[in-house]
């Protein structure tokens, strides 16, 4: 296991009782290295989203909780940021595809279906071998099955 695999899982473990304890989840975490200086980031969202008063309470506790940590698990300085993952969040785990079921949705494949590449609609169903959207073209709806195999990217996305 890498350092910053050992960092996050570490995160994670410290995290996970703050935000059980408020009813939010953890939707990802992040530690990287840019201009020279470490950042965790630690993504966390709710039923409903999250506010900028949650994050707050989030990252006063979590704070507190890693200065605690002994032995310290970062060898560098580093800045914390609890935030929402945003609007146009990416789906990576199984449960976010849950979340997203009957919501807005992009997908990015690896090669075309139907001629396409890049399909956006509702998420209508899902199970382990694909997912199922409906999508609207020229006034029409219809469903299109997307196999999870063919899927190299997917978030949820704004309907305009």
């Amino acid at each position: 296991m890498s350092e910053t695999s050992e960092i996050i899982a570490k995160v994670t473990e410290t995290v996970e009782p703050i935000l059980a304890a408020a009813n939010f989840y953890l939707y990802d975490i992040e530690f990287v290295k840019e201009g020279g200086s470490w950042y965790l980031r630690v993504y966390v969202d709710k039923d409903g989203g999250i506010t900028l008063d949650d994050c707050v309470l989030v990252s006063d506790q979590l704070s507190e909780k890693l200065d605690e940590l002994d032995p310290d698990p970062f060898a560098e300085p580093y800045f914390l940021e609890v935030s929402s993952p945003g609007a146009e969040r990416p789906l990576k785990k199984e449960q976010d595809y849950q979340r997203a079921l009957n919501e807005y949705v992009h997908l990015s494949l690896y090669q075309k279906l139907n001629g396409k590449k890049i399909y956006e609609g509702t998420l209508i169903k899902l199970d382990d071998q694909a997912l199922t959207i409906r999508v609207t073209e020229k006034n029409r709806e219809r469903d299109v099955v997307v196999p999870r195999e063919l899927i190299s990217k997917a978030r949820l996305a704004i309907k305009f």
